[in-house]
């Protein structure tokens, strides 16, 4: 049985990590590399790291940031947040990455999937979807959540995996920041739609949570931010409680 994953998720701005809630009420939450440190000390399968404005401000993601990670860092690490082409993305991994996060970009260059996964195989390429459910369907965003597009959850992601998305990382916009649990049934129909493994994103509270996301919602991953940010859950208790449950992780 394949164990499921932990990972914090680093909302970095301006050097800095930060966190909202629905995409909105920024604030500062520490050093991304310490806090990164930490969180590796603790017991994280991996790290996710996003510079949340590099989409909206039209510029190229953080590699000095990401050679400083890779550094101090001994777990895998994602890093995301305006990647435009398959060189930004060698640039990341080069630096240090072991894999890229694309949202925006793909969403106005679908080939973008393909290119980065061709150079650099699919498991490097985790194509990350906001997505917000309005009137019975999921609908994707671009720009951090600030631009309504005309995908539609599921079929985008089948089309990313087709594509050569080695991964899934859906964001519940409804429920990100809230601390009121996951999109479960959501994650349930992607982990239906597409062969590849799923990423929890957007809701987690209580470690409850982090069990209804890997059991109901059959994610292989669950990301979070605020909870580990504010040292509500400790990883080493959660994959403790989630073992307990019998859930397969790694101690």
């Amino acid at each position: 049985m394949l164990t499921k994953r932990i990972i914090p998720c680093l909302d970095v701005r301006n050097g800095r990590t930060v966190k909202g809630i629905n995409f909105k009420q920024i604030k500062d939450v520490g050093d991304p590399v310490e806090l990164g440190k930490l969180y590796s000390a603790s017991g994280a399968d991996e790290l996710v790291y996003l510079d949340i404005t590099a989409s909206q401000e039209e510029r190229n993601t953080f590699p000095d940031l990401v050679r400083r990670i890779a550094r101090h860092v001994n777990i895998p690490f994602t890093v995301g947040g305006g990647i435009k082409t398959a060189q930004d993305a060698s640039v990341l991994l080069k630096a240090g990455a072991d894999k890229v996060s694309i949202n925006s970009a793909a969403l106005s260059n679908p080939k973008l999937i393909n290119d980065i996964a061709l150079a650099f195989g699919n498991q490097c390429v985790v194509l990350a979807i906001d997505a917000k459910l309005e009137d019975g369907q999921w609908n994707v965003y671009a720009k951090g959540g600030t631009q309504r597009t005309a995908k539609e959850l599921f079929s985008w992601a089948k089309e990313g995996v087709q594509r050569g998305a080695g991964e899934i990382l859906f964001t519940s916009m409804n429920h990100d920041g809230t601390i009121s649990g996951f999109a479960n049934e959501a994650l349930q129909k992607l982990s239906k739609t597409v062969n590849v493994p799923i990423i929890a994103s957007g809701g987690a509270g209580t470690m409850d949570h982090f069990a209804g996301a890997f059991e109901e919602g059959k994610a292989d991953a669950a990301l979070a931010a605020s909870v580990f940010h504010y040292n509500q859950i400790q990883i080493s208790d959660l994959k403790l409680f989630l073992k307990n449950q019998g859930i397969a992780m790694r101690l």
